[in-house]
């Protein structure tokens, strides 16, 4: 019975002293190349690793609205290639499937440019957001007045 209340009081004693309580801040950072290569990888990745989890979306909207674009500009751009090509062969060219076909061609390309400005934009935003993690805005309380006096 005395081995049990000296572990006990053993116990109280040596817990109290593992329980202190440290005076510290942890602040929550992120990195700002994980972010880049988490967004490398898949797009939105390092945006939804950033807690930005309504950018994500608009990311795999864009990306996934541009790239239909391109499919279809491709398609119609293969059709009025082969449609051209026939013309040629049957010895009566067609000047204007030349020019849609160079239309559609155009309007492919331009969604290729568009697709990789949206996911570079997306490798910067992820950077840009890792580093302003911890940003914090001031409250109107604690905003710098400046005051301009005139004397006449």
């Amino acid at each position: 019975m005395l081995r049990i209340i000296l572990l006990i009081n053993l116990f109280l004693i040596t817990s109290h002293l593992l329980a202190q309580n440290l005076d510290t801040l942890r602040i929550e950072t992120k990195s700002p190349w994980n972010a880049v290569l988490r967004s490398a990888l898949l797009p939105g990745l390092g945006q939804i690793y950033n807690k930005s989890y309504w950018k994500a979306p608009l990311i795999w909207g864009l990306m996934g609205w541009f790239s239909y674009n391109w499919w279809q500009n491709n398609k119609f751009y293969k059709d009025y290639r082969d449609l051209y090509q026939k013309s040629i062969n049957y010895g009566n060219e067609n000047i204007v499937y030349k020019r849609i076909r160079e239309f559609y061609r155009d309007q492919r390309d331009l969604f290729a440019i568009y697709m990789g400005l949206t996911y570079f934009l997306n490798l910067v935003d992820a950077y840009v957001d890792a580093h302003l993690f911890n940003f914090e805005l001031r409250t109107k309380n604690d905003e710098i007045n400046l005051i301009f006096q005139f004397n006449f």
